[in-house]
């Protein structure tokens, strides 16, 4: 071979390699971008909302569904669209919804669908989690409610919903101002905590670091989820036949006993006024309760007495819930214990002897509805150490902080 040739071969090898070189770096996706940097210090609601939304959309850009340009030989039109599905935010505390975890979930939704071109975000509901290959999950949590409210949490996950795995996850430290705790209606009217084994997956699964595992019982549960986001937007728009629809369908599926299922079927029928149906429901969230030895039934009591709240529309049903409590503990044969808590309102002393004395005016009250309890029964209290909410505002904001629990216990 000539030297000519081969010199000719080595230009004409060298020419080919800086073509394809100029066409793979013209074809490559931009580099990924940086997160941005952690806030040195807490930020306002409407900052830390951003913050943690745009560093967790910074993570899934680096993935190569969310990053991806459309192929060189298919129009973007015919590129299918993803689509991901948001479930309703939540109190990491209590599992309900509020005010400020629904303004969280407004701004999430816009940002997000700003951001994602090729993806469809929405609102967790039936028709959209069926398309959905992505789960975003969110949680807003006071910390250390049992002793301040004055800072929360703000936590994000993106899962991929066919591996179970979390893709992206972010937090944000925000302060208090502007956060407001007031439960959504559907979780305000509840008569019980509605925080169970599959809401504390969700909260899980919001603060699961990229890598993990989503709860896998949450993920399995969205179905459920779904109807039940559909009930309660139903039953806040005064459409309670609507409503108790979407309840009765989760309620028919054995995934479905659950206590947010179960609160709403009690809601539902109450206005209805479907009496009948409404004590069945509240029954089985009794029996549910006792049976996950999770129940939480919001009596609440004037601020520094043990008396009920005069409201009729607070405390109207009390007698009824009492009346079913009763028979559903005497049925158990269960021993349990009740446990009086208070709001933050008040001394630590007087508070002790307070939640106390208002477990025992419930202890006393069920011991006279169904004698066969006694023996069976005693009463603590826990005071504002087991806080949920811890905002001392003694309103429907920190409600479930003078809650009673009913914990079963070794006879």
């Amino acid at each position: 071979m000539s030297l000519n040739l081969l010199r000719s071969m080595k230009s004409g090898l060298t020419a080919t390699s800086l073509i394809a070189l100029i066409l793979l770096t013209s074809c490559a996706a931009p580099p990924p971008p940086e997160r941005p940097p952690a806030p040195s210090s807490e930020l306002t609601f409407d900052a830390g909302v951003d913050y943690a939304i745009d560093d967790l959309l910074v993570q899934a850009r680096r993935l190569p569904a969310f990053s991806a340009a459309p192929g060189l030989l298919k129009k973007e039109s015919d590129v299918p669209r993803g689509v991901i599905a948001v479930d309703p935010a939540i109190d990491g505390n209590t599992g309900q919804q509020t005010i400020a975890s629904r303004a969280l979930d407004s701004r999430l939704l816009q940002r997000a669908s700003d951001k994602f071109a090729q993806f469809d975000v929405a609102a967790v509901n039936s028709n959209t989690l069926g398309k959905a290959q992505y789960l975003l999950a969110a949680t807003l949590t006071p910390i250390d409610a049992a002793k301040t409210a004055g800072t929360f949490r703000i936590s994000l996950s993106l899962t991929d919903i066919k591996t179970g795995f979390v893709v992206a996850q972010s937090a944000a430290r925000i302060r208090s101002e502007g956060v407001d705790t007031t439960p959504t209606p559907f979780y305000r009217d509840s008569p019980s905590l509605t925080k169970d084994r599959v809401v504390e997956g969700q909260i899980r699964t919001a603060q699961t670091p990229t890598g993990g595992a989503a709860d896998e019982i949450y993920m399995s549960r969205l179905p459920i989820n779904a109807l039940i986001s559909e009930g309660s937007s139903r039953y806040e728009a005064g459409n309670y036949a609507e409503a108790l629809r979407y309840y009765e369908s989760a309620a028919t599926r054995p995934e479905g006993q659950q206590l947010r299922v179960l609160n709403g079927l009690y809601l539902a029928n109450t206005q209805l006024g479907r009496t009948d149906e409404a004590e069945k429901a509240f029954a089985k969230i009794v029996a549910l309760g006792l049976a996950t030895n999770s129940l939480s039934v919001k009596f609440l009591f004037r601020p520094g007495s043990l008396d009920f709240l005069a409201d009729p529309k607070v405390s109207g049903p009390y007698n009824v819930w009492l009346r079913l409590v009763a028979r559903e503990v005497a049925a158990s044969k269960a021993c349990l214990t009740i446990v009086g808590h208070t709001s933050r309102t008040g001394t630590e002393q007087f508070n002790e002897r307070l939640s106390l004395q208002r477990a025992v005016t419930i202890q006393r009250r069920i011991e006279a509805l169904a004698p066969e309890t006694a023996g069976r029964l005693v009463s603590v209290g826990m005071g504002f150490r087991e806080n949920l909410v811890g905002s001392g505002t003694d309103d429907l904001r920190d409600a479930l902080d003078r809650r009673v629990e009913f914990k079963v216990r070794n006879c």
